[in-house]
């Protein structure tokens, strides 16, 4: 067993414990970047290329077209229905990256359209590709999550996560956030694309001497400088880069603590 090996391991019995203990009330969330498509391979895994529960896509309208794209094509190519979660009042409303703080825009498209699907399907467990390496905030996670009954992460009460041992005892109207993939970093995840074949949107690729390390909403993620087009290309650039995976990102330079304020208030 290789490392690899062993990360794969890890994340696969994180992701049968969850769906041992809340079964028709889990459900993944694909954000359809590199992360949460790993995760979404080693749901097949785990599952013996069957994906169990449902898949949810959070639609704000302002993704990249090609990110809609691959999004439809893997569904159909491995076999899974997604589900997608829009908050179409806001957007009526107007409400976009371009109106009051990244923060109000984030909480309206993001937080709540996800909090409307979960009171709906009524999901106890959602599963997420994020990894600790990716931002601070993100360094304090465990792999069994709980968000109360306001959606709300108490990130200064976190339950111990001791010998592999997951809390996983809900409280009325809780919900639990998983996340199999918080050991990865950056440089596994590409280096697990590498050797499972996996599909990516091809932003991930150079054009024109720039590429995305991180995607989402396209007025709110910039390129960064970069010759990198194959796989092994972006593994070796990873290896002496010194810049921040999420440097590209607007809502982590909007303010210090944007991101800490997202994830208290329910973002991914």
């Amino acid at each position: 067993m290789d490392y690899l090996d062993a990360l794969e391991s890890k994340s696969i019995c994180v992701i049968r414990e969850a769906y041992q203990k809340f079964r028709e009330r889990t459900a993944m969330l694909w954000s359809v970047g590199k992360d949460s498509t790993t995760l979404l391979c080693l749901v097949r895994k785990a599952f013996f290329g069957e994906i169990p529960f449902p898949v949810i896509h959070i639609d704000t309208g302002y993704k990249f077209p090609e990110m809609y794209e691959f999004r439809d094509r893997l569904a159909r190519e491995w076999g899974f229905k997604v589900l997608v979660a829009r908050n179409e009042e806001q957007l009526e409303c107007g409400m976009g990256p371009g109106k009051g703080a990244k923060l109000d825009c984030c909480t309206a498209l993001k937080t709540n359209a996800l909090k409307y699907l979960i009171d709906q399907e009524g999901l106890q467990a959602i599963l997420l590709g994020i990894r600790r390496d990716e931002h601070g905030i993100r360094a304090k996670e465990r792999y069994f999550s709980p968000r109360d009954a306001q959606f709300q992460w108490d990130y200064e009460n976190q339950p111990a996560e001791l010998w592999d041992q997951y809390n996983s005892f809900l409280k009325d109207n809780e919900h639990y956030r998983i996340h199999p993939i918080l050991h990865f970093t950056e440089l596994d995840i590409w280096r697990y694309v590498k050797r499972e074949n996996l599909p990516l949107v091809d932003l991930y690729r150079s054009f024109n001497g720039r590429r995305y390390r991180s995607i989402g909403c396209f007025p709110c993620c910039s390129p960064v400088p970069s010759s990198a087009f194959t796989v092994d290309e972006i593994i070796a650039e990873l290896q002496s880069t010194t810049e921040s995976e999420r440097a590209g990102r607007a809502q982590d330079k909007e303010n210090l603590y944007t991101m800490q304020k997202l994830r208290s208030l329910g973002y991914m």
